[in-house]
């Protein structure tokens, strides 16, 4: 359950990094709400994996999602480059989450 938690945590930093874009400079009243809620769902979901999981790989997890969502994201909806060797990087942080969760115990 602990993994389940992490990935949702992870989720949540997608939704507040992503929604900073939207709050112009914490600017606009909704998108700030919004991201202020990411923000506290995000760090709360993370406190509750950590009970299970050790500190190291589920920072390292987490961080990881937020990063290949927003990233993935931004590619969207904001129109940054999906240059090929982006996009090699981000699969290698993949990599790296997947090789966290294989060698952890949990």
């Amino acid at each position: 359950m602990a993994w389940a938690i992490l990935f949702v945590a992870g989720l949540a930093e997608v939704g507040w990094a992503v929604g900073l874009k939207y709050t112009d400079g914490f600017t606009r009243l909704w998108p700030t709400v919004g991201t202020v809620v990411s923000m506290i769902v995000s760090l709360w979901l993370l406190g509750l994996a950590l009970r299970d999981l050790p500190l190291g790989t589920a920072y390292a997890i987490w961080t990881g999602i937020g990063t290949i969502g927003t990233a993935i994201l931004g590619i969207i909806l904001f129109g940054e480059s999906a240059a090929v060797l982006r996009l090699i990087c981000i699969g290698l942080i993949v990599a790296g989450i997947v090789g966290l969760k294989l060698v952890t115990p949990a």
